[in-house]
């Protein structure tokens, strides 16, 4: 599975809410699209782990500080679910917040991901252009 992180300016509520309007018969984790699984998590669920210092730096200067909770976003690998993903993720923080993807330390915004800016080469949830620069250099 490939993983985004959402960490919505919006209250908890608001954001189970909205994923519970978006799947009415599933919780924890919640299906979306039919490909997507969101679920919350926060540090005492050990968020940060499997990350990178640098991640974690990028992500706390532009939120400033570290988020206590985020919606980790696992995609199904047996479809491209980039549409999907950016749709879930665009109702997520449309009104503010950022997110991140496996495949760069990018914090993004909505508005960088609706324009679909390209930072250092890739854009939000790149998974094709990540795997085509890592076999290029190889």
């Amino acid at each position: 599975m490939r993983s985004v992180f959402v960490f919505p300016d919006l209250e908890r509520a608001a954001v189970v809410a909205l994923l519970d309007r978006l799947s009415p018969d599933q919780r924890h984790p919640w299906l979306v699209y039919g490909c997507l699984y969101p679920d919350l998590t926060g540090e005492d669920e050990h968020l940060y782990t499997d990350w990178e210092p640098a991640a974690v730096r990028a992500l706390s200067d532009a939120c400033g500080g570290r988020p206590s909770w985020a919606v980790h976003v696992d995609v199904s690998g047996r479809i491209d679910g980039t549409a999907e993903v950016r749709r879930l993720t665009s109702a997520l923080i449309g009104r503010g917040g950022v997110a991140m993807d496996d495949y760069s330390d990018h914090v993004w915004t909505a508005e960088q991901i609706a324009a679909d800016v390209t930072v250092d080469g890739l854009r939000f949830f790149d998974f094709r252009g990540h795997y085509e620069r890592n076999r290029l250099t190889r």
